[in-house]
């Protein structure tokens, strides 16, 4: 199960004279880490690199801003992947303190950062959600909204009209269980709609 993080965290190391100040926070996709980007080099306009590594809505990304190639964008992403992470910014503000690192220096610089910001980082399930729209006669109003209830589904609309009609979300690992248990109870008599 992928996770994402509650909130953002960060990091600082100095390696021979260089700063690396390190954050991982949750995003929601491409424009939003690139915002976050523009918003770190206006922030920090003495730094060397502002590297950074996605993994959002399945996109991903990982930029070495100026460093050499796969020094440090590549190895932040490894680590959002190997530790399973979605919907999460690593970025890396490094200001330059006149000694070079060589390749390894540079992938262990940026990979420790990453990690040790995600140290502290409170890690969440990320739990993905289906909605459902269905309507069953009156008299199965009642038994309808306990069954949602007991799945954990959320209630996002009710109708009354010829039938009860009701729109509700719920765990996308709970759905098709729901479907299968009111068609039984309600003997066939539950109507779904396609959702979108």
């Amino acid at each position: 199960m992928a996770h994402s993080i509650l909130a953002p965290v960060s990091s600082e190391l100095l390696i021979k004279k260089s700063r690396f100040i390190g954050c991982v926070q949750p995003v929601d996709g491409r424009a939003a880490a690139q915002a976050i980007v523009a918003g770190l080099r206006a922030g920090h306009p003495g730094a060397a690199h502002v590297c950074w590594a996605l993994l959002a809505g399945g996109q991903s990304a990982a930029v070495d801003d100026g460093e050499p190639s796969g020094t440090a964008g590549r190895p932040m992403l490894d680590v959002l992947r190997h530790q399973g992470l979605e919907g999460v910014l690593a970025t890396v503000v490094r200001y330059y303190g006149g000694v070079k690192l060589g390749a390894g220096g540079l992938v262990r610089a940026y990979t420790d950062c990453v990690a040790q910001a995600l140290k502290d980082a409170e890690k969440v399930p990320i739990i993905r959600m289906r909605a459902l729209r269905c309507a069953v006669p009156y008299a199965l109003e009642g038994l309808l909204r306990r069954e949602i209830a007991a799945a954990g589904g959320r209630l996002d609309d009710i109708q009354h009209g010829e039938a009860v009609a009701f729109g509700f979300t719920l765990a996308e690992a709970a759905a098709d269980a729901l479907i299968a248990r009111l068609g039984e109870l309600c003997q066939g008599r539950v109507v779904w709609e396609r959702s979108e």
